[in-house]
Protein backbone atom coordinates (compact mmCIF):
# COMPACT_ATOMS: atom_id res chain seq x y z
CA UNK A 1 0.00 0.00 0.00
CA UNK A 2 1.53 3.23 -1.04
CA UNK A 3 1.69 6.26 2.41
CA UNK A 4 0.62 9.05 2.63
CA UNK A 5 0.03 11.70 5.52
CA UNK A 6 -3.25 13.26 5.88
CA UNK A 7 -3.33 16.29 8.22
CA UNK A 8 -6.10 16.74 10.54
CA UNK A 9 -7.90 19.23 8.05
CA UNK A 10 -8.29 15.92 6.35
CA UNK A 11 -9.28 13.56 8.98
CA UNK A 12 -11.75 16.15 10.39
CA UNK A 13 -13.72 15.94 6.92
CA UNK A 14 -13.65 11.79 7.55
CA UNK A 15 -16.34 12.94 10.72
CA UNK A 16 -18.06 15.93 9.66
CA UNK A 17 -19.55 17.13 6.46
CA UNK A 18 -17.52 20.07 5.09
CA UNK A 19 -16.60 20.79 1.28
CA UNK A 20 -14.33 18.09 -0.09
CA UNK A 21 -15.63 15.63 2.67
CA UNK A 22 -16.02 12.96 -0.32
CA UNK A 23 -12.51 13.71 -1.77
CA UNK A 24 -10.60 12.99 2.23
CA UNK A 25 -13.36 10.24 2.38
CA UNK A 26 -12.27 8.62 -0.07
CA UNK A 27 -8.71 8.48 1.01
CA UNK A 28 -10.05 5.37 3.48
CA UNK A 29 -10.77 3.18 0.64
CA UNK A 30 -7.77 1.13 2.17
CA UNK A 31 -5.61 1.03 -0.99
CA UNK A 32 -3.02 3.55 1.49
CA UNK A 33 -1.52 3.60 4.83
CA UNK A 34 -2.42 6.57 6.35
CA UNK A 35 -0.04 7.89 8.51
CA UNK A 36 -0.52 11.29 11.41
CA UNK A 37 1.64 12.52 14.22
CA UNK A 38 0.04 12.03 17.49
CA UNK A 39 -0.91 15.47 17.58
CA UNK A 40 -3.43 14.49 14.78
CA UNK A 41 -5.83 13.39 17.71
CA UNK A 42 -5.50 16.67 19.65
CA UNK A 43 -6.43 18.68 16.68
CA UNK A 44 -9.14 16.84 15.54
CA UNK A 45 -10.71 17.34 19.18
CA UNK A 46 -9.84 20.68 19.37
CA UNK A 47 -11.67 21.23 16.36
CA UNK A 48 -14.70 19.32 17.95
CA UNK A 49 -14.43 21.36 20.90
CA UNK A 50 -14.56 24.74 18.57
CA UNK A 51 -17.74 23.46 17.06
CA UNK A 52 -19.40 23.01 20.18
CA UNK A 53 -18.63 26.37 21.38
CA UNK A 54 -19.99 27.72 18.20
CA UNK A 55 -22.94 25.57 18.65
CA UNK A 56 -22.46 24.34 15.44
CA UNK A 57 -22.86 20.89 17.18
CA UNK A 58 -23.56 19.12 20.68
CA UNK A 59 -21.23 17.84 22.85
CA UNK A 60 -22.93 14.59 22.21
CA UNK A 61 -22.68 14.59 18.26
CA UNK A 62 -18.93 15.77 19.41
CA UNK A 63 -18.29 12.31 21.35
CA UNK A 64 -20.14 9.80 18.51
CA UNK A 65 -17.57 12.16 15.90
CA UNK A 66 -14.68 11.56 17.94
CA UNK A 67 -15.36 7.27 18.56
CA UNK A 68 -15.78 7.28 14.70
CA UNK A 69 -11.68 7.63 15.20
CA UNK A 70 -11.44 4.51 17.10
CA UNK A 71 -11.79 2.51 14.16
CA UNK A 72 -9.86 4.40 11.77
CA UNK A 73 -6.42 2.65 10.65
CA UNK A 74 -3.91 4.88 11.29
CA UNK A 75 -0.16 4.56 11.59
CA UNK A 76 0.34 6.82 14.37
CA UNK A 77 4.19 8.68 14.48
CA UNK A 78 5.27 9.89 17.98
CA UNK A 79 5.65 13.87 17.88
CA UNK A 80 8.89 14.07 19.77
CA UNK A 81 10.96 11.84 16.76
CA UNK A 82 9.84 14.33 14.25
CA UNK A 83 10.51 17.60 16.65
CA UNK A 84 13.67 18.58 15.34
CA UNK A 85 13.23 18.41 11.33
CA UNK A 86 10.00 20.27 12.23
CA UNK A 87 11.40 23.21 13.80
CA UNK A 88 14.10 23.36 10.82
CA UNK A 89 10.86 23.34 8.69
CA UNK A 90 8.63 25.46 10.52
CA UNK A 91 11.99 28.23 10.76
CA UNK A 92 12.61 28.09 6.77
CA UNK A 93 8.74 27.94 5.95
CA UNK A 94 7.79 30.46 8.37
CA UNK A 95 5.10 27.91 8.94
CA UNK A 96 3.90 26.14 12.97
CA UNK A 97 5.93 23.67 13.85
CA UNK A 98 2.34 21.74 14.24
CA UNK A 99 1.55 21.68 10.87
CA UNK A 100 5.07 21.09 10.19
CA UNK A 101 5.19 17.74 12.17
CA UNK A 102 2.84 16.56 9.20
CA UNK A 103 5.22 17.70 6.77
CA UNK A 104 8.28 16.38 8.65
CA UNK A 105 6.21 13.14 8.93
CA UNK A 106 6.01 13.26 4.95
CA UNK A 107 9.69 14.00 4.14
CA UNK A 108 11.20 11.27 6.29
CA UNK A 109 8.50 8.85 4.74
CA UNK A 110 9.14 9.97 1.42
CA UNK A 111 5.50 10.83 0.51
CA UNK A 112 2.85 13.28 0.08
CA UNK A 113 1.14 15.04 2.59
CA UNK A 114 -2.61 15.43 1.75
CA UNK A 115 -3.85 18.61 2.98
CA UNK A 116 -7.27 21.14 2.91
CA UNK A 117 -5.45 23.46 4.72
CA UNK A 118 -5.47 26.17 2.08
CA UNK A 119 -3.16 28.82 4.00
CA UNK A 120 -0.30 25.63 4.40
CA UNK A 121 -0.96 24.78 0.64
CA UNK A 122 -0.69 28.34 -0.47
CA UNK A 123 2.25 29.03 1.17
CA UNK A 124 4.22 25.89 0.83
CA UNK A 125 3.36 24.71 -2.84
CA UNK A 126 5.51 27.15 -4.91
CA UNK A 127 8.53 26.14 -2.71
CA UNK A 128 10.46 22.85 -2.88
CA UNK A 129 8.76 21.68 -0.02
CA UNK A 130 5.35 22.26 -2.59
CA UNK A 131 6.74 18.86 -3.52
CA UNK A 132 5.68 16.70 -0.44
CA UNK A 133 2.09 18.44 -0.61
CA UNK A 134 -0.94 17.22 -2.09
CA UNK A 135 -4.60 18.83 -2.37
CA UNK A 136 -7.37 16.89 -0.87
CA UNK A 137 -9.60 17.25 -4.10
CA UNK A 138 -6.27 16.35 -5.92
CA UNK A 139 -5.83 12.81 -4.27
CA UNK A 140 -6.62 9.66 -6.07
Amino acid sequence: MTPVVVDASVGIKWALPEPNSDAARRLLDGERTLLVPDLFFAEISNTMWKRVARRDMTLDEARVALRSFDTRSLGVHPSRSLMRLALELAVRSVQTVYDCLYLALAVIQDCPLVTADHRLYAALEPSPLGAHLLWVANAR
